[in-house]
């Protein structure tokens, strides 16, 4: 269901952006809580370990406590009103995309828009696209995740006016550059590993055991997202300390800050300062959500797809009747 199907023409361009959208807001009600333990993670200088007297957080276990105790259990949905903005726009325009580009290759040139390249070709050029459309949201939800209390931004409207006014325009734009050169590769390895693994599957199952087609998408869809996010981690790293760039006073509280000039000097500070393992903080629950999300993303997207096709199928039904 995901991509171009030439045989199986049920799912239009519009129908594909609002089964996208809405896998988009469900699956982000979801991983909501280890989107913010990861970001805090991320922006944390000192090492991920309790036997580091000045590092806030040293695990996951710990970061939810700690979180909770300090701020209640609604900070583990901060921000979480940019962050649906940013998962309902990014899911409808990257399916949009990714099923207009699959559908381009499959009409204009000869290779089989079923083929695991195109769809890592198309999967990349969608996730672009979809990233330069929703990047501001993204720093927005990035700035409320990282916040702790007392709050720097109260509100929504209060963050994009004092950001825009202090920082200017740009501020919006923060960490375009690795998010771009990430997110290719990212989000091209996520659909052609994907379409692999449904491949693999329908290889290995026998026809007549082909039961819990909705279980295969989701576990399909959860080891696309691991090993598309252990390849491509350290670039979400560096966005996510250079979209934090001018706000260094709501971080003193969770210990040492930096100040990045731009991509390259965020990865010699890291590397000098942290080492390696610093490109990789945050990574265990990184991959913990990459697997929840990835896998509910696709497992939404082709549920919503095959509910839309069915009702199709019932109208037309209904018009031959009538």
């Amino acid at each position: 269901m995901v991509g171009y199907d030439p045989e199986a023409k049920c799912v239009s361009t519009v129908e594909a952006a609002v089964a996208g959208s809405a896998s988009g807001l469900v699956t982000r009600v979801l991983v909501s809580p280890l989107d913010v333990i990861k970001i805090r993670f991320q922006l944390q200088i000192e090492q991920l370990s309790s036997r580091n007297p000045g590092a806030k957080y040293h695990g996951i276990l710990q970061a939810v406590q700690r979180i909770s105790q300090e701020e209640g259990l609604i900070a583990f949905w901060k921000g979480h009103v940019p962050a649906q903005l940013l998962s309902v726009g990014y899911g409808a325009v990257q399916f949009m995309a990714f099923e207009s580009l699959t559908k381009l290759v499959h009409d204009v040139t000869s290779y089989n828009a079923r083929d695991s390249f195109v769809h890592f070709v198309c999967g990349g050029l969608a996730a672009c696209t979809a990233t330069v459309a929703v990047q501001p949201v993204d720093t927005l939800r990035t700035r409320f995740a990282a916040q702790g209390e007392p709050k720097i931004y109260p509100n929504l409207r209060h963050a994009v006016v004092t950001m825009y006014q202090t920082e200017g325009p740009r501020t919006f734009y923060r960490g375009l550059t690795p998010t771009i050169i990430a997110i290719f590769p990212y989000a091209g390895l996520q659909f052609s590993f994907y379409n692999i693994l449904q491949q693999f599957s329908e290889w290995v199952i026998p026809a007549e055991e082909k039961k819990g087609g909705n279980v295969k998408n989701l576990v399909c869809g959860s080891c696309a997202g691991i090993i598309s996010k252990t390849l491509t981690y350290p670039f979400d790293l560096f966005k996510k300390r250079l979209q934090v760039g001018g706000f260094e006073h709501a971080r003193a509280a969770f210990g040492q800050v930096r100040m990045y000039r731009g991509l390259l000097d965020c990865i010699k500070q890291i590397m000098r300062e942290e080492g390696p393992g610093g490109f990789f903080k945050g990574l265990s629950p990184s991959l913990l959500k990459a697997a929840v999300s990835t896998g509910f993303v696709f497992f939404w997207y082709e549920l919503f797809c095959s509910l839309l096709c069915a009702l199709k199928n019932t109208d037309s039904t209904t018009r031959k009747e009538g």
